[in-house]
């Protein structure tokens, strides 16, 4: 009985562990599903601990021991509707969560500036897989001040739009 309830946790994760993904759409070329396998094979950055401040500047809580992959790895696969390099300049995304929460980045706070070395999807907090916790893959900010308004739990979707 008890090899049973071990299979079946570890039946469990492995399934959820595929449903976690992040879809990229939008204004490029193709549409892009990014699944918790794909984000492997990106280069793996740390955060020793980070506090979450909401808007107020008020602690809410900390982070520690974050693992996860840089946005701008994550987006170099997508070919963005550009066609001049100088027409990149006018792109932003708008990155949701499954209950509707949004934050927004430009592609130049992205590729062109020392934030974009630092904006991560969070692939493991405190050694615990993202498909092992409630808030799944979730998105950071950590030079933001108040680090909880792009604070994104349960990433779903990535939109990529042009500024008109």
């Amino acid at each position: 009985m008890k090899y049973f309830a071990t299979l079946f946790v570890f039946l469990t994760v492995c399934l959820h562990a595929q449903k976690i993904s992040v879809a990229i759409k939008g204004d490029i070329s193709k549409p892009v599903t990014v699944t918790g396998e794909d984000l492997k094979k990106y280069p793996l950055h740390e955060v020793k601990s980070i506090d979450i401040l909401n808007h107020k500047m008020e602690f809410k809580k900390n982070l520690k021991n974050l693992k996860g992959v840089l946005l701008k790895d994550v987006l170099s696969q997508v070919s963005f509707n550009a066609p001049t390099p100088k027409e990149l300049s006018t792109f932003y995304l708008v990155c949701m969560a499954e209950d509707g929460y949004k934050a927004v980045y430009s592609w130049n706070e992205l590729f062109n500036t020392e934030a974009g070395d630092r904006i991560m999807l969070i692939t493991s907090n405190n050694g615990t897989p993202a498909y092992g916790t409630k808030e799944g893959i979730t998105l950071i900010t950590p030079g933001d001040r108040a680090t909880g308004r792009r604070y994104v739990k349960n990433l779903s979707e990535i939109i990529i739009k042009k500024a008109d």
